[in-house]
């Protein structure tokens, strides 16, 4: 199951998945995109709000359905940009506490939900010889720990999943399921748009970078949540995948 599955880092995982002969879940809320691409990859696709519960269990549910529930990867996300206080001074201007509960609620609560539901499907299946029942990957950002201006919603979400990357591995650890967290840089995907402006923007924005210079790919996240999932010895680690950049303030 692959949340957020229809575009960017979790449509690359989809596909990734789908060629090593998994059965994949697109659960996301882009439905034209996510029933496409389960459509390409001869997966399912299941409308899944990660605020919502029900939904989070019925994709849950519907993987499990299809073949003992294994894998989690969770895509979905959102971003926000906005400055704690305004120019004007105002109480009003303020940063937004509704959008910062928002933000929170998505990237953080959003992805604990579907881990807890997740994970306990995988506690009903039989395990491997090492004990071994599943394994599921986040996704954090390097705003986590380079958090720019503008960024204080999006860090504390960010910087929520990889804090509970080590205790929720050692809950987990009792029902052999393995929990790792990736900390995507740069990657491109659709939130930089399309066209000529676009790539003009993802270039510059690629001089940035440590080497390669360059935004990274999608499908680089994939390979890398495919290792987390497979490589049974890969276990409660939070690892960077950003070229060697370290964000600015701006």
């Amino acid at each position: 199951m692959v949340t957020g599955g229809a575009s960017g880092l979790g449509a690359a995982t989809c596909r990734l998945l789908a060629q090593q002969g998994v059965g994949v879940v697109v659960a996301d809320l882009q439905d034209d995109k996510g029933e496409a691409l389960a459509k390409e990859i001869g997966g399912v696709y299941v409308h899944t709000d990660v605020t919502n519960t029900e939904q989070i269990i019925e994709a849950v549910d519907t993987a499990a359905g299809m073949a003992p529930l294994r894998s989690l990867v969770c895509c979905a996300g959102i971003g926000s940009a906005q400055r704690t206080v305004g120019k004007d001074g105002e109480y009003s201007s303020a940063f937004n506490l509704d959008t910062y509960k928002f933000v929170l609620a998505v990237n953080l609560i959003g992805t604990f939900d579907c881990v807890r539901i997740a994970a306990t499907a995988m506690s009903r299946t039989d395990p491997d010889e090492d004990g071994q029942r599943g394994a599921i990957v986040l996704t954090a950002s390097v705003a986590a720990e380079d958090g720019q201006i503008g960024q204080a919603a999006y860090s504390s979400s960010k910087g929520g999943v990889v804090g509970m990357t080590l205790p929720v591995a050692r809950d987990l650890s009792a029902i052999g399921v393995r929990v790792n967290t990736i900390l995507p840089g740069l990657i491109d995907t659709p939130i930089y748009g399309e066209g000529p402006e676009s790539e003009a923007f993802k270039a510059n924005l690629g001089k940035q970078v440590l080497f390669p210079k360059r935004l990274g790919y999608a499908e680089e996240y994939a390979t890398l949540a495919l290792e987390m999932l497979r490589n049974s010895y890969f276990n409660a680690e939070s690892v960077r995948l950003d070229a060697g950049i370290r964000m600015q303030p701006r």
